[in-house]
């Protein structure tokens, strides 16, 4: 077994590489303990014997914007296209649980996602997709429990089983507060939430993920592939922590917790970033946790190439980034996928961009042949010695945030903070400097770029969601939501899991806002402390 005892020293910049790489590079490798076989602990491999020669990763393409009508015209494009999964991108305001009425947000409805105030608006976005036939991801965070509890709710109303229902809420807090910033309440009070949904849906919802453990978001922060692990770990540790000090058994709710990582653009550090947060996840699990269901040590994740690297500049050039980025994210084991579009550094992609998004994904399985051997750059030296490196880097990060009192302590010293923080000002100097060349960029530049068809969202979508908001606040039974909203508060006061009184409240018809506005007055408000 590898000896991680003296792990790497915390170093901002990529790894090191070599010329060349020889066997006596990977000499510390153990085949037996550090690879196996796939399918075997600790899954460096693959977490299944036969991956996509058995079946293929779920090809989930991240799509929303603008009201639910039009949402759920692009999903059923998609769906009739072959993607296997919907991902479904919120608005600002519904992501930080305020209506599409509210003052605060104004201009930003249907923006950079879909609008969704209500269980009417829920019922549009998936009108014609039957919950228990398509896997949903739902990439929301402090308000992931109210979104769950609407598409609950909608399934109810529909007669179709929550046993049977697939899906993820994201449902990451932490990492809002390292690096993205769409947090409502308090670590503490968002702590529990957590808690009470992982709880929920282990009784209730046996397969969805109740949360998906995201470093993709530290990344596009401007963190290195070793920082995405370890800090990504660390949050992961400070769930588990949580939800055993609630009671609950690690084989419990561990093979239900899912990940999110980036598909960033350096080739092989990525397929070994992935070799290795399997390996060290499936150590971490069995040694620290004790889980003895190999499903509890078996790393899950999905994969979105890294929008951070997409440009304005030569628009068409970011089809090959994603291209190679999504690659990437196969070879390296990933159980969904999500492709970029290529005009998204400019504006939400257009049906057009979308589909070639998605095209990507099925060339890649159908016609490539890469999805016909199981790890097939396993025994590389270059990549066997970039995995125990990633690994000896990443474990040294989770072992410092451990001796500084855990995820929540550093977060509040700014520590994470402030190593993304280096680590994306050293690469910005090393773009400024020519030395990371991007093309289009810092190189082979264009006067003219072209210009290209963009989606573009305008006031009216705002306009239509506050009149169906008014029209859904004049018909529905006022005395129904205000006395189930009181429920709410309540629970929010006691000990009792929130997740049935949220349910309650959105079939009586309480908005995400005023849901989110009853916690509010009981949890508070989270002020991010700023770090010099």
């Amino acid at each position: 077994m590898r000896d991680l005892s003296e792990a790497a020293e915390v170093d901002p910049e990529t790894p090191s590489r070599k010329a060349f790489y020889r066997p006596e590079d990977v000499e510390r490798l153990d085949y037996d303990t550090d690879l196996g076989d796939p399918g075997q602990h600790p899954y460096t491999r693959g977490i299944y014997p036969e991956m996509y020669r058995i079946r293929l990763w779920t090809m989930r393409q991240y799509a929303g914007y603008a009201s639910a009508e039009e949402s759920n015209q692009r999903y059923r494009y998609l769906l009739s296209q072959g993607t296997t999964g919907l991902s479904v991108a919120f608005d600002l305001p519904t992501q930080i649980g305020l209506d599409s009425d509210h003052l605060l947000a104004a201009g930003e409805v249907g923006r950079v996602g879909v609008a969704i105030d209500s269980l009417e608006d829920m019922e549009q976005l998936f009108r014609g997709i039957p919950l228990t036939k398509v896997s949903t991801s739902m990439t929301i965070n402090a308000t992931a429990f109210i979104l769950l509890a609407l598409y609950l709710a909608l399934a109810r109303r529909r007669g179709e089983p929550w046993a049977e229902l697939r899906g993820t809420i994201q449902n990451d807090i932490l990492k809002e507060y390292i690096a993205r910033g769409t947090f409502i309440y308090p670590a503490r009070a968002s702590m529990r939430i957590i808690t009470d949904t992982l709880s929920f849906c282990q009784q209730q919802v046996p397969r969805w993920n109740p949360i998906s453990i995201s470093g993709y978001h530290i990344r596009e922060a401007g963190c290195t592939a070793a920082q995405e692990i370890g800090f990504t770990f660390a949050n992961a540790e400070s769930y588990v922590e949580a939800a055993l000090e609630t009671g609950l058994e690690i084989d419990d709710f561990a093979p239900r917790l899912s990940f999110f990582f980036n598909a960033h653009n350096d080739f092989f550090e990525e397929v070994a970033k992935f070799r290795a947060a399997r390996r060290m996840w499936a150590r971490l699990m069995r040694d620290r946790f004790g889980a003895t269901d190999e499903r509890s040590c078996a790393l899950r994740f999905h994969a979105q190439t890294a929008g951070s690297t997409l440009t304005a500049q030569q628009p068409d050039n970011n089809a090959v980034r994603v291209t190679i980025q999504a690659l990437a994210a196969v070879l390296g084991g990933a159980q969904s996928l999500h492709t970029n579009a290529k005009d998204e550094a400019l504006a939400l992609p257009t049906e057009e961009a979308a589909l070639l998004a998605l095209r990507t994904q099925q060339i890649i399985a159908h016609e490539s042949s890469v999805a016909q051997v199981v790890d097939p750059l396993g025994g590389c030296w270059y990549l066997e010695a970039l995995t125990g490196k990633l690994e000896e880097q990443a474990e040294a990060y989770l072992q410092k945030i451990r001796s500084m009192g855990g995820v929540l302590a550093v977060i509040e010293s700014g520590y994470i903070q402030k190593e993304i923080q280096e680590a994306a000002y050293a690469y910005q100097k090393r773009l400024e400097g020519g030395q990371q060349v991007v093309v289009g960029v810092n190189r082979f530049q264009e006067e003219n770029d072209g210009s290209i068809e963009l989606l573009r969202v305008g006031p009216e979508v705002e306009k239509k969601q506050k009149r169906r908001l008014e029209s859904l606040r004049q018909k529905r039974d006022a005395s129904k939501s205000s006395a189930a909203l009181d429920k709410v508060r309540m629970a929010a006061r006691g000990q009792d899991n929130l997740m049935p009184v949220v349910i309650a409240a959105v079939e009586a018809m309480a908005t995400v806002g005023e849901i989110a506005d009853a916690m509010r007055e009981i949890f508070g408000e989270h002020q991010e402390k700023i770090v010099v």
